[in-house]
């Protein structure tokens, strides 16, 4: 007896989409093709079509610290509800995930917590250097996270000696926020108290690409791999993709679809985040970017705050949006408006993080992977309603957009998780393992 059939979908297979059926057993993907046998449970998925399991792959979560405004439990009702099944999520909690006690924390926090799939980053320190070498094979660990500029938390590594010694000692891929905390400091008198419009004009585009080219050059010194979070200009789009190989690059979803100074008139310190949303000129360039298969992944960098403090006055209200419930609806509208093709996103929320981070068994539809499924109807229009928001945070920067593509269920290990919007289950997610 089978455990589960999908049957009548469109499946994304070899880069194409295929009628076929899927058997599920024991979590994994038995057979594709012509089913025949009994299963416990089908998933009838006429009209809609099957992609492997999507992956978000920069998450905050805030837990431990700030639970008040997300925990790993809401966060990942949150995921699922948008069709995700596995997240990497980031270490400036607090206290950080920065040594192998709090990482152990964060492991236990999650253990049947978690609807979805996880894995977390490592925080480096300019105090834990020594210990960045022996993260190859700790079991749920996706990689370092590196903050070159100061965001949320108490994540910092400002002195280039110190970044120097992350990637010279970083058995892993060292993911970056890359702005440069010097510059910050001394633009921080072009602030205007009270006008968020001043926010990308504090953390300029040379802050940015400053940053990046420091990044770049030590990594490609001792041959590390870095991938580059949230790019925010045109500058290191041009530059960045003169450099491929050990450098990826992510840029997400909010970037692709509002820019300045329409988004602060619209949402104030709603559309506030590090580094910042810039004008129409960044937003084409990162466009062409993702038209020629420059960059490597979308990441929502879901960064849930209360509305409370976003409401508070420029610049006392934090940086950050909640992302990942809204992921999948908002790039699926892009590949409807043909602004990229469905197997464009498929390498860059399935195919490239797995080949980029080295997940094993995901982000393919193939016999013997793991059954992780996100089925999607891309002919449903759906308006994004704060009401619906599963994050604490309760409200997104698109509340009010009409989106058309929307995840109708989200399966993970052969189990429906989501289905029609509605969360079923029990939390049961399981960290991601490595090769």
């Amino acid at each position: 007896m089978l455990d589960l059939i999908i049957k009548n979908g469109q499946c994304y297979i070899n880069g194409k989409l295929e009628s076929k059926d899927i058997a599920v057993k024991d979590g994994k993907i038995l057979k594709i093709g012509k089913i025949s046998e009994d299963a416990k449970e089908s998933y009838d998925a006429k009209g809609q079509t099957v992609l492997p399991g999507c992956v978000d792959t920069q998450t905050h979560f805030r837990e431990p610290g700030s639970t008040d405004t997300e925990d790993l439990n809401s966060g990942s009702r949150a995921a699922i509800a948008g069709g995700i099944t596995a997240v990497f999520e980031m270490p400036n909690t607090n206290p950080p995930t920065s040594s192998i006690k709090e990482f152990q924390r964060k492991l236990d926090l999650a253990k049947n917590r978690m609807y979805c799939n996880y894995a977390f980053y490592f925080g480096a320190t300019a105090d834990n250097v020594s210990q960045l070498a022996d993260l190859k094979d700790l079991a749920g660990c996706c990689g370092i996270k590196l903050f070159a500029g100061s965001s949320t938390g108490n994540l910092l590594v400002a002195d280039e000696k110190d970044i120097d010694r992350v990637f010279q000692n970083s058995s892993k891929v060292v993911a970056v926020h890359s702005e440069d905390e010097a510059m910050l400091e001394i633009n921080k008198k072009l602030i205007k108290k009270g006008d968020v419009h001043t926010h990308p004009i504090w953390r300029s585009e040379e802050c940015a690409m400053s940053s990046t080219r420091r990044i770049v050059r030590i990594a490609e010194r001792y041959n590390k791999k870095a991938h580059v979070l949230h790019i925010s200009t045109k500058q290191e789009i041009d530059f960045l993709s003169q450099h491929k190989g050990n450098i990826t690059f992510e840029i997400t979803p909010q970037h692709l679809t509002i820019y300045a100074p329409d988004c602060y008139d619209k949402l104030g310190t709603y559309a506030q985040m590090n580094p910042p949303i810039r004008d129409k000129s960044h937003y084409d360039r990162f466009w062409y970017a993702v038209k020629n298969n420059l960059n490597d992944t979308i990441g929502s960098d879901h960064a849930p705050h209360l509305k409370v403090n976003k409401d508070k006055e420029y610049p006392s209200s934090p940086s950050g949006m909640p992302g990942v419930q809204t992921l999948m609806p908002v790039m699926l509208n892009h590949v409807n408006n043909g602004k990229l093709s469905l197997n464009q996103l498929i390498n860059l929320v399935c195919e490239n993080p797995v080949k980029i981070f080295g997940i094993k068994n995901k982000g393919f539809i193939k016999e013997g992977y793991d059954a992780d499924f996100t089925i999607v109807d891309m002919n449903k229009t759906i308006q994004i309603k704060n009401k619906n928001i599963e994050s604490k945070c309760g409200w997104s920067p698109f509340d009010g957009f009409e989106f058309k593509g929307a995840p109708m269920a989200t399966i993970i290990a052969g189990k429906i998780k989501m289905k029609d919007g509605k969360i079923q289950g029990d939390p049961e997610g399981s960290p991601l393992i490595f090769n």
